[in-house]
Formats: structure tokens, C-alpha cells, sequence
């Protein structure tokens, strides 16, 4: 059974929207800056921490793509973007963006750990709210 991590995107932020574009911006940053660990250490660590290539279908464009591994261990994961309607404290409704990230059933443990790993630092550059596999919760925006 495919299982969901979302990074909801808090509408009181300055980045309350997101595109798909971005995400794959922030991709390529997330392999930069492990490729430059594996500099510092003289060891190819990009191919080993984040050993994925981008791939989208017409059908998917600016609304999801997915994340292919041809090393041993490693399959796949989904990555997209929607909106949801929310209730405010005081009783409003508001549009709310997230990014969901999923792993189909042919995913295996190592993607959902590079999933976990990259949903985290996704969350964290876009102050989000990580709503993990496991449902547990992670804030990473200055809360009231």
C-alpha cells in the first residue's frame, strides 16, 4: 500500500504557495550541496546520499513529477503539489498549499528513508509543517 508525507504550507508565512518549479530548483540545491560534502571528504558521496534523476510525464507537468533511482536498493517516489481549504482560528476557511510525497508500493526502505531525508530539508527551506509517513508531526516556522 503506497504511503504519503505532506509539507503543508502555512498560509500566515511569506511562502504560502509553491510550484513545481521550485521544488526542482531545491532539488538541484539538495544534490549540490551533497555533492560538495563528498568533496570536502574526497569521496562521491552525491551518488550515495541522493541517488535519483528527476523524471515528469506530460500528463504531470507543474503539477507533479518523480524522483528515479537506478542504484540497487533504491525505486522511486512521487512529489506534487495542491491546494486544501482550512479553518482558521476564527472560524474562516482558507486556501492552504502542500507538497505531498509518495511512495508506491514498488518503493523500498531506501526510498522512504532518502524520502524522509528529503522531505525534511524541503520543509525546512519553505518553513512548513512535515506531516511524516509515520503521521508524526514536524514545525519548522516560528509558531505562536
Amino acid at each position: 500500500m503506497a504511503s504519503h508525507a505532506y509539507i503543508k504550507l502555512v498560509p500566515s508565512l511569506a511562502k504560502a504557495i509553491v510550484s513545481t518549479e521550485e521544488i526542482k530548483e531545491l532539488f538541484q540545491y539538495y544534490k549540490e550541496i551533497t555533492a560538495k560534502t563528498g568533496n570536502q571528504i574526497d569521496w562521491k558521496y552525491d551518488e550515495a546520499a541522493f541517488p535519483y534523476e528527476m523524471k515528469e510525464m506530460p500528463e504531470g507537468k507543474g503539477k507533479w513529477f518523480y524522483l528515479k533511482s537506478d542504484k540497487d536498493r533504491y525505486n522511486l517516489f512521487l512529489l506534487g503539489i495542491d491546494k486544501e481549504m482550512i479553518s482558521n482560528e476564527d472560524g474562516s476557511e482558507v486556501e492552504q498549499s502542500y507538497i505531498q510525497l509518495t511512495l508506491p508500493e514498488s518503493s523500498t526502505y531506501g526510498d522512504k528513508g532518502k524520502a524522509n531525508e528529503f522531505c525534511r530539508f524541503l520543509a525546512k527551506k519553505l518553513q512548513g509543517e512535515l506531516h511524516l509517513f509515520n503521521g508524526r508531526v514536524m514545525y519548522f516556522y516560528p509558531r505562536k
